[in-house]
């Protein structure tokens, strides 16, 4: 494992020059003195790695030094053909950009290795979106896919879901796109104002397909300035919880019989389960719990709600309530009526 450790800090270190401790150490994920540790076995082994203080300083390979350990293994040939979601490829426009990367790629492995990448390819296929919810490509994404590649500030417009059944609102803002992700099927823009002086840093998330409108940012003629120790899936895993749970501005107080309720989680959004479990009430004489569900909308809970038919009642909103009482009606004379 050390071994391993060792020659990714000589590619790190061969690929960005003057790495400092701490980054390599987040890289690498081992401390700063284990950093200090493995540079000098690196230079034990004949491998010419200095060190230099002060701002600028940081871990150097000497001036014109190359490591020879950039030969794939078959191991990460074949790790390396699965790294794209072919949908992911499509929706950015780059799908002829990647199988040409993928043919030169191949062109120059050993026979050897190229074998165990094609053999990767044909035994595993990444497909991110879930069953029966193919998602239409965001029209404004590849747009949004040039401003990220370029570090372009951009001026977007985005539809807000509205709050209490109340219509989407859509705001206007200048941003500086970060990064885009793609989560189970739905694009994500990760952005930050550029003065930061929003809250939580000015760090922000969008869903793509709610952009409804993008253009340049005005009088921003030239790249923004990127922060130099983002890392766009450390901070997704840090923040795409709360910027869940931040999309839930609704509560639907419901009762649920107890088959309803083993049935939650399959119908409500994964940020909701939990605070909708842990506000149950004790079970009725008729066996049914009150509990408050968040969701993103009214008009979201009413499509996740009707997938559970009598097993759900719906206290409150009234407006929701008065709506499944239509739909109840509804059903009752469709039903009620002699098949034709």
């Amino acid at each position: 494992m050390r071994a391993a450790r060792l020659i990714r800090m000589a590619l790190l270190l061969q690929s960005a020059p003057g790495l400092t401790a701490a980054a390599l150490a987040r890289e690498l994920e081992v401390s700063e003195r284990t950093v200090i540790r493995d540079a000098q076995a690196l230079q034990e082994a004949g491998v010419p790695v200095r060190s230099e203080r002060g701002r600028a300083g940081g871990y150097f390979l000497a001036p014109g030094h190359r490591t020879r350990l950039t030969t794939l293994h078959p191991s990460e040939a074949e790790t390396l053909f699965l790294s794209g979601l072919p949908t992911a490829l499509r929706d950015l426009g780059l799908s002829d950009a990647a199988g040409t990367a993928r043919l030169k790629l191949a062109a120059t492995l050993l026979p050897s290795v190229r074998e165990a990448a094609e053999s990767s390819v044909r035994r595993f296929h990444l497909d991110a979106p879930a069953w029966f919810s193919e998602p239409p490509s965001p029209p404004l994404l590849p747009e949004l896919a040039r401003a990220v590649w370029a570090d372009r500030a951009v001026e977007l417009s985005y539809a807000r879901p509205g709050r209490a059944g109340a219509p989407p609102a859509t705001v206007t803002r200048v941003v500086e796109p970060y990064g885009l992700v793609l989560k189970a099927g739905t694009w994500y823009a990760v952005t930050r104002t550029p003065d930061g002086q929003d809250p939580d840093g000015g760090w922000r998330t969008y869903r793509v397909d709610r952009v409804t409108a993008l253009a340049p940012a005005p009088g921003a003629a030239q790249p923004f300035v990127r922060d130099p120790d983002f890392d766009l899936a450390r901070h997704w895993e840090t923040r795409s919880a709360a910027f869940a749970r931040a999309l839930l501005r609704t509560t639907v107080t419901v009762r649920v019989s107890a088959r309803g309720l083993s049935r939650l989680p399959a119908v409500l959004d994964g940020a909701a389960v939990p605070d909708a479990l842990a506000s149950a009430t004790a079970p009725d004489a008729a066996g049914l719990v009150t509990l408050d569900l968040p969701a993103e909308s009214e008009e979201v809970a009413f499509e996740q709600l009707a997938a559970l038919g009598a097993d759900v009642e719906v206290l409150a909103p009234a407006p929701l309530r008065a709506r499944f009482r239509e739909r109840a009606a509804e059903l009752a004379a469709l039903y009620g009526a002699v098949p034709r």
